[in-house]
């Protein structure tokens, strides 16, 4: 039987007009960045806070900005070894399941922290492995899900970084909220509980994926009875040297460009969160306290209602084939809405309220979610601009995002360790920088999974987080010279570096957008 969708029949069956499949791993992908941006967002707060009056490790902020660039360097580094392991020997399923196991061990070391620094180490250690198996590799099984080449691949992946920033978004208050406000290991600790349930709720769903995903070895043992993995192998060996050698370089090319925009976008949960904790008014009494309580609410329901219908849709479409995940999946979101319940009820007893400093960071993935479908649905439309010119208005709204910072830090003083900025200026550039995302992420990852070879996809995804890798690294090394580029020239200078490059950059790529569609060869 010709099925539309890769996977198994039961893989057919749609949510959103897309395979159920796809939710499968949004859901898994949700929860592992749940545990990645909740460590995330207390890892710097964590590491300046005092040690006597906050329970941090007093560092100063460019020791902790350092720290910050070579773990989120290395997290980005080693899916170029994970992928590369998944293509030849586990397949991408085990590698998913396997850094899953890895990334939960890591959080719950970090949960330790209190008693030693080694826990602290091996947890960030093991999370580093950890993120090598698992992302690259759930990405591959996206692409794969696909037969259609096209919009109809955009879009999935599309919805599936929707997933992605749902977890973030998740993990960003929750984890925030609980590091910040009751004690950071509590933080650490529910990063690592939900990894484990995505972990569960992947493995025990894994079979709705048919043949994707298995290692070389079990695909071999099978391919003889897929007409259409028979078609992918023999296209891919016919396939003209050049188009495939000109692919790959454009796919060099869309690599270089991205690590302008993580480069500046990475600053979020560095020098945006210094900036946001000691440069931005975040104490709110009477009306405005009530006022952004309620904004707060809404911004936390609301998101999490979408996300639960979602997740009814899928039970709907694949309880009666894979119950277990499921009930580990529903198990998990019980949970969260118990935390939810909990946290906004204790804020609305507080007379006033003090905004976290990691608050700020779910704006993001706030505006993935609210924005996400409509821009998965324009790249189906008519008005869907090429690649290249998503890469070039991707960094181009970056630039204009900490444009605004720029502006808004016009009265800090030099030197000044400390300033009562609005708080409009972040929300702002959070927008211009989440809508800059959207244009360059999914569709990146997309272009990855349409461009290469499919034998070379998890290595070439792997390649595509090097990018990641070098963008991460030199982000927490630029924040790290917050302190002496604002002693010496003003925080509206810092913030400017970051608005000149990625809008330079920019406009290079779209200079270039008529030769980089000739090297794809069709591929749109």
């Amino acid at each position: 039987m010709k099925y539309k969708f890769g996977g198994s029949e039961t893989n057919q069956r749609t949510v959103l007009d897309h395979p159920s499949g796809l939710f499968v791993l949004f859901f898994t992908e949700m929860w592992e960045r749940f545990s990645y941006y909740g460590m995330r967002a207390i890892l710097v707060l964590f590491l300046i806070s005092s040690i006597l009056g906050e329970g941090g490790w007093g560092w100063e902020r460019a020791e902790a900005l350092e720290l910050y660039a070579i773990y989120t360097g290395l997290v980005y580094i080693t899916p170029i070894l994970g992928g590369f392991l998944a293509d030849k020997y586990f397949g991408y399923r085990n590698a998913i399941i396997a850094g899953a196991f890895l990334m939960t061990l890591g959080h719950a070391s970090l949960a330790f922290e209190g008693f030693t620094e080694v826990f602290f180490y091996m947890g960030l250690g093991l999370i580093i492995l950890g993120n090598g198996l698992f992302k690259p590799n759930i990405s591959s099984i996206v692409g794969q899900l696909y037969k259609n080449q096209g919009k109809e691949k955009d879009a999935g992946y599309t919805i599936f970084y929707m997933g992605i920033n749902s977890g973030a978004f998740l993990g960003i208050l929750l984890c925030g909220y609980i590091g910040e406000k009751i004690g950071w290991h509590f933080g650490f600790g529910l990063a690592g509980i939900f990894m484990f349930f995505g972990m569960l709720q992947f493995y025990f769903a894994q079979n709705i994926f048919g043949k994707i995903g298995l290692s070389p070895k079990e695909s071999q043992d099978l391919i003889q009875n897929n007409e259409d993995q028979k078609f992918e192998k023999e296209l891919v060996e016919v396939l003209p040297k050049k188009i495939v050698r000109d692919r790959l370089i454009v796919i060099s090319v869309f690599s270089f460009f991205v690590i302008f925009f993580w480069w500046a976008f990475e600053q979020a949960g560095g020098s945006m969160t210094i900036f946001a904790a000691d440069y931005t008014d975040r104490l709110l009494v009477g009306g405005d306290a009530l006022t952004f309580k309620i904004f707060n609410s809404l911004l936390t329901v609301i998101p999490m209602l979408i996300i639960t219908w979602v997740l009814l849709m899928l039970f709907k479409q694949t309880f009666s084939k894979f119950a277990l995940s499921n009930i580990f999946l529903g198990s998990s979101f019980v949970i969260v809405w118990i935390v939810v319940i909990w946290m906004l009820d204790r804020e609305f007893r507080s007379e006033s309220t003090e905004v976290p400093a990691s608050w700020f960071g779910i704006l993001n993935s706030f505006y993935i979610i609210t924005f996400a479908p409509l821009i998965s649905r324009i790249w189906q439309s008519k008005f869907n601009p090429t690649g290249p010119i998503k890469f070039a208005i991707a960094l181009i709204l970056m630039g204009l995002g900490f444009a605004i910072l720029s502006y808004g830090s016009m009265g800090i003083p030099l030197g000044a360790q400390t300033a009562s900025v609005s708080m409009i200026f972040l929300i702002l550039a959070y927008l211009f920088h989440t809508l800059g995302e959207l244009c360059i992420s999914p569709v990146g990852l997309s272009y990855v999974s349409k461009l290469a070879p499919i034998k070379l996809v998890g290595l070439m995804f792997g390649i595509w987080f090097v990018a990641n890798f070098i963008a991460n690294y030199m982000a927490g090394i630029t924040g790290s010279y917050i302190d002496p580029i604002v002693e010496e020239y003003g925080m509206t200078t810092f913030f400017m570096i970051f608005t000149i490059i990625p809008a330079v950059a920019g406009m290079i790529i779209w200079m270039l957008n008529n030769t980089l569609l000739k090297m794809m060869h069709g591929v749109r």
